[in-house]
Parts: structure tokens; C-alpha cells; sequence
């Protein structure tokens, strides 16, 4: 969990600075200087230390230097702040593809309920693409603090809500198909409980 949450922080360290420096300066043009700066020091420190960088990387560095700099010329911080849609977006198409999710899930679910876990991977890519819009949206008001809302409290609670559901769809599901195998074959019945 540590891991993760390292992770996560990496990869929004450029828009944290931005907004923490916006919220106590007011100053636009500092905070994207001090956010782009950030991230290009950032990617700099992970090559020296000889981390393996993926394109998304490369990418996200490339979309921060561009919208910075369209933020600078234009002293209009909407263009910093669609960044975090991108990455919603990316994984969104990304979870398009068939199955994807059975990878990640345990192997009693996979084996289970495969159908389930299909319709789970492309409920989860309609997820990530409607909260890529609505960091779109949040950021066309140009009101930081409707934006941070959205992104710090809005889009973690619809992910949180969305792993709670689908762990109970998933948990009544297996109980469903276990309970149905084992009245259609005695010989396969298993411990309630077991299916945890």
C-alpha cells in the first residue's frame, strides 16, 4: 500500500506543487514555473538513478513542459490543470481491451465468474474516461478550487465506490454460481465461506 501511495504521489508531484503554490500565492506564472521545474527535475533524478522510464514517463513530462508553457503564455491555468485527464483517459482506452481485468483479479473470481469480471473491466474503462472528462470539465470553469475538489475528493470517492461495489457483486456472484454447481452436483459443494 506504501508503494502505492508513493506512486500516485510521484505521479502528480508537478500538479501538487501547482496547486499548493497557486492556493498561497495567487501567482499563476510561479506556480507553473516551480510545477514544470519540478517535474523535469523529477524525470532528470530518475534517469541519474538509472530507473527505467516507460513512455508514459516521457509523455507526462512532454504534457507538462507543453501545457506549462501554454499556461505561461496565455497566464491561464486551465491548461495545467487538464493534465490529470490524460492519465485517466490513457488507462480508460487502455481497460477497453477484452479481459484485461483477469489478470488482477484472484483465481477463484477469473474461474468463477469470468463474464462478470468482462463486464467489470469495461464498466472500470467507462469509469477512468468519464472522470478524465470531468477533470476536463472541473478545469474549463477555471475555478482551482472546484477543480481540486474534483480531483482530490470527487474522482478518489466514484473509484472507492466503484472497488466496494464490484468486491460485493463479485462476493454474491461467486456464492451464486457455487450454490447453483453444487445443487446441480453434489460432489462439488464447498464450504460456505470457502469462496473468499
Amino acid at each position: 500500500m506504501k508503494a502505492v501511495f508513493a506512486k500516485l504521489g510521484s505521479d502528480f508531484f508537478s500538479t501538487i506543487i501547482f496547486v499548493v503554490l497557486y492556493f498561497s500565492t495567487g501567482n499563476v506564472a510561479l506556480a507553473t514555473i516551480v510545477a514544470v521545474l519540478g517535474a523535469v527535475g523529477q524525470f532528470i533524478y530518475a534517469k541519474i538513478k538509472g530507473q527505467r522510464l516507460d513512455v508514459m514517463a516521457y509523455a507526462s513530462v512532454a504534457l507538462v513542459v507543453v501545457l506549462g508553457g501554454a499556461t505561461l503564455l496565455t497566464n491561464d491555468p486551465r491548461f495545467v490543470l487538464i493534465k490529470p485527464s490524460v492519465g485517466h483517459i490513457a488507462v480508460g482506452l487502455l481497460m477497453l481491451r477484452r479481459d484485461w481485468m483477469l489478470r488482477y483479479v484472484p483465481p477463484i473470481v477469473g474461474a468463477t465468474i469470468p463474464d462478470y469480471v468482462r463486464i467489470a473491466g469495461y464498466g472500470w474503462a467507462a469509469l477512468m474516461l468519464l472522470l478524465g472528462a470531468g477533470v476536463v470539465a472541473a478545469a474549463m470553469t477555471g475555478d482551482i478550487k472546484i477543480w481540486t475538489f474534483y480531483v482530490m475528493v470527487i474522482a478518489p470517492a466514484f473509484k472507492v465506490a466503484a472497488v466496494a461495489a464490484q468486491y460485493l457483486v463479485f462476493r454474491l456472484a461467486i456464492r451464486h454460481r457455487r450454490r447453483a454447481a453444487a445443487v446441480a452436483d453434489p460432489a462439488v459443494a464447498t464450504p460456505v465461506g470457502a469462496e473468499s
